[in-house]
């Protein structure tokens, strides 16, 4: 049985504290030493960045979010023992944790902090690529040589490393592909490190219920349990003719993830798909003019967003949310690719024209989808020769609030009711 202790990073022996440093965060694991993926996983990650920045907080039930009238983006575990979890309306995450601390997002502190852990995990391989601004996975091979450690031992010490430099705690999952590493990194959170061998794979996933499996949302997981199907290991008795015939053609691709199959590399670089911003409102709209003012602050930002990220939008997605939750989304592709505030609100204005029918909304949202390089953008043609006098302007406009402040340069049509939230 290859072991390792957390602490110290040697042998910690057979009894249930380290021989050398008298820790108890020890791996077991007959696979522990040979395994080389790990999907890392930081924990709570805004909230313990702003619990790190204000230790008065520790003890404190943290909401990190908008208004009242937006959703939880994140919150600790003390609050998650009241049932809060991401993406839960603010107003009933309170009404479940009266006494919780409510922080505005600080999005760029964020993504400070993980670019500084990124830089810490391409430090021990190459072959790491991201998932989320806190998240990420690892391919380990090779690298035994290099650091002169197993896999295992180099991630204990890259999340104490973390801990020491950023102040924030990561959760492990080692195992023999992606798939089986994500499921691991869930296991022992916070804090911790969990090891799925390749031998017990099939056998830890045959009891789950079907939801445990990435990519299975509820409206998929209740599809198949109207099969009879509800545990992965029903899933994954099914041969290929027998799963088509059930599940249809992506039954097979099931039934293999359902055995713990997964042949996906660890890639480097992944393409960004779409760039977007939106905003939730104090109070519900419906008025064209209201919701046109929110869409150009909105077109604003997104252009912001491409321009940071060397990228254009070919097309625009408006997305909307009712009072009532409903969510609608609307598309349209654009003749030339632009990351010019007024070419993306032109594009959208009409698709919000067309859903302000009197109904009442509570958030408006605008995405570049699909995306195209910066260097393709706003050059002109015919139908728009004026677009390279345009794209000089914006940029002149944004090096002015770069200079004196985000509010020195205001477009008329920004003013009318600042209701986002």
């Amino acid at each position: 049985m290859d072991a390792l202790c957390r602490d110290c990073f040697q042998d910690p022996g057979p009894d249930a504290a380290c021989r050398h440093c008298g820790g108890r965060r020890l791996l077991r694991h007959a696979e522990l030493l040979s395994l080389t993926i790990a999907h890392v996983d930081c924990d709570a990650f805004y909230a313990s960045v702003e619990k790190r920045d204000r230790p008065e907080l520790a003890s404190r039930p943290v909401l990190v979010g908008g208004s009242r009238r937006g959703v939880v983006a994140a919150c600790c575990y003390i609050a998650r023992g009241y049932g809060i979890h991401s993406a839960m309306p603010m107003f009933k995450a309170l009404a479940a944790c009266p006494d919780a601390v409510v922080i505005r997002p600080d999005i760029a502190k964020y993504v400070a902090e993980g670019r500084r852990i990124r830089a810490m995990m391409e430090a021990l391989t190459p072959l790491v690529a991201p998932l989320s601004i806190d998240e990420a996975v690892l391919d380990l091979a090779g690298t035994e040589r290099l650091h002169h450690a197993p896999p295992a031992a180099v991630l204990a010490r890259f999340a104490r490393r973390v801990e020491r430099e950023v102040g924030v705690t990561v959760s492990v999952g080692l195992a023999g592909n992606r798939l089986m590493a994500k499921l691991a990194a869930g296991r022992d959170k916070p804090r911790g490190f969990a090891v799925i061998g390749r031998s017990e794979a099939a056998g830890w996933l045959a009891p789950q219920r079907v939801g445990v499996l990435p990519g299975i949302g509820p409206a998929a997981a209740r599809r198949l349990e109207a099969a009879g199907i509800t545990r992965l290991g029903q899933l994954a008795a099914l041969d290929d003719r027998a799963a088509v015939a059930r599940l249809g053609a992506e039954g097979p691709s099931l039934a293999a993830r359902a055995r713990g199959e997964d042949g996906r590399p660890v890639v480097p670089d992944r393409e960004t798909k779409s760039v977007s911003a939106e905003t939730t409102f104090d109070e519900d709209l419906a008025g064209l003019a209201e919701l046109e003012a929110v869409l150009w602050r909105i077109c604003e930002k997104l252009a912001k967003r491409l321009a940071a990220k060397g990228l254009a939008a070919g097309g625009v997605v408006l997305k909307l949310k009712t009072s009532g939750f409903e969510t609608i989304t609307r598309s349209a592709r654009m003749a030339a690719p632009t990351l010019l505030p007024e070419t993306l609100f032109a594009a959208a204005r009409p698709l919000l024209a067309r859903a302000a029918d009197g109904t009442r909304f509570r958030l408006l949202g605008v995405g570049a989808a699909p995306l195209a390089g910066a260097a393709d953008a706003d050059h002109g043609d015919l139908a728009d020769p004026d677009a390279p006098r345009r794209a000089a302007k914006w940029r002149a406009i944004e090096a002015l609030r770069e200079k004196f402040g985000a509010g020195s340069v205001v477009a008329g049509r920004a003013l009318g009711g600042r209701r986002g939230g």
